[in-house]
């Protein structure tokens, strides 16, 4: 598969998901639009659907795992995604990890609000006590706002995340899958609660960040990036070459975002190695 049939399928899903006259119907559609692009479940791999705290999840169990869990938090805008929409890439991120993986299913907008979303990831944080927490697009921008809350000392992993206030200055060009002014929007949907917090620090001390050539979130990304080491974060970035916002999904079929993928994994599970487990 190209760039360019990612972009041209992606696209004619999303107006399909566009069109759907309700939220519901909106939602399985963008389910079944990312399940398209996602490989079939590796070898051994176990995974069951679950509550913690009240909040949906789904747990993955890679063959052999090692001890201490990771938290992932789903894209899409606030509004859609699920466990089964980032299911491909949640069962990849196990098994490459080697560590159990908790796909959390907060509560999306409009029927909640950013804040409830957050509380949400925190309950499942605080009832699954991970010793890593990763997300992409909307889900990395709870993983940040959820380090920053709880004053999360483990890795932390940031794909192509919203950060700080997005605006017209900040953003990059518009690139295909996502314009500037769905980010604004979006923003403005959600930014009443957002929760204030201290934006002049890292939001932790290990980063694995990863981003893509074409993506208006990308420029304010690697300003961010820029600011945290310089502020003493450890951060190792990785940019997929000519890939676009969204391309995570095709991971297995698009071979610039499969490689970038691998180096994320590789780059979490090393620091994985390097974190304590409590025993408590």
């Amino acid at each position: 598969m190209t760039v360019e049939d990612f972009i041209r399928e992606f696209e004619q899903g999303m107006r399909d998901v566009g069109a759907a006259d309700d939220w519901l119907t909106a939602r399985r559609r963008y389910e079944a639009l990312c399940e398209a692009f996602a490989p079939a479940d590796p070898p051994g791999l176990n995974w069951t659907d679950d509550e913690a705290d009240g909040v949906r999840i789904r747990r993955y169990m890679p063959p052999d795992a090692a001890s201490g869990e990771v938290l992932y938090l789903h894209g899409g805008g606030w509004t859609l995604g699920s466990v089964r929409s980032h299911h491909g890439i949640v069962a990849d991120l196990a098994l490459r990890l080697g560590h159990p993986v908790t796909s959390v299913g907060y509560r999306l907008a409009p029927e909640a609000d950013y804040g409830q979303a957050l509380d949400d990831c925190q309950a499942v944080l605080e009832d699954c006590r991970p010793v890593a927490l990763a997300g992409d697009s909307a889900g990395a921008r709870l993983a940040l706002d959820l380090a920053r809350r709880v004053g999360w000392q483990g890795p932390l992993g940031l794909i192509y995340p919203p950060v700080g206030i997005p605006d017209a200055d900040s953003l990059g060009p518009d690139a295909p899958l996502l314009a500037r002014a769905e980010i604004l929007q979006m923003w403005r949907d959600i930014a009443d609660t957002v929760p204030a917090l201290c934006e002049a620090h890292p939001p932790a001390p290990h980063i694995e960040a990863l981003a893509v050539d074409h993506d208006p979130l990308t420029q304010p990304f690697e300003a961010a990036i820029e600011h945290w080491r310089a502020n003493g974060a450890d951060i190792r970035y990785h940019r997929a070459p000519a890939m676009v916002h969204g391309a995570l999904h095709a991971h297995a079929r698009l071979a610039p975002m499969g490689e970038a993928w691998q180096a994320f994994c590789a780059g979490l599970q090393e620091r994985l190695a390097r974190t304590p487990v409590s025993s408590d």
